[in-house]
């Protein structure tokens, strides 16, 4: 195996569960936590680099999440009163939306990639399977 494809798998799982850990619009900016960036050993100025990122993607991403919110509430509503073929198309609608959406957060996600460390990422994809094993062991709802 090429040391490229050892490297590839991890990279597109990390991937897969950073975009799979947070909604886009509600993105986590985890490099501004103490603890990713002592367990990280991130930099003033790799701090400074991935908010100037997340900064230049944000304003599309809202955008994108807005669309797919409309198209979903459009999809729930077709789903009450509309014809199959509206929903089927409804359903497509917003496909592509989430689609859209996904792929500018992995964009996102690589040029961050670009700013870390192999080690550092590998680190940075421990954090967020922990964090990710946390929620789910949290209970739902209210508490009451």
């Amino acid at each position: 195996m090429t040391s490229f494809n050892r490297l590839r798998r991890p990279f597109v799982a990390i991937v897969l569960a950073l975009l799979l850990a947070a909604p886009a619009a509600g993105q986590s900016k985890w490099w501004t936590s103490e603890e990713y960036q002592r367990t990280l050993g991130l930099t003033p100025e790799h701090v400074k680099r991935l908010e100037e990122i997340f900064q230049a993607a944000l304003p599309g991403l809202m955008a994108q999440k807005k669309a797919l919110d409309h198209a979903e509430l459009e999809f729930e509503r077709l789903l009450e009163r509309g014809s199959d073929s509206d929903v089927m198309e409804q359903v497509d609608r917003v496909e592509t939306a989430r689609k859209e959406l996904n792929t500018s957060r992995a964009h996102m996600l690589v040029k961050m990639r670009k700013t870390l460390t192999a080690d550092q990422w590998s680190r940075l994809g421990a954090l967020q399977r922990k964090a990710a094993e946390g929620e789910r062991g949290r209970p739902q709802g209210d508490g009451k």
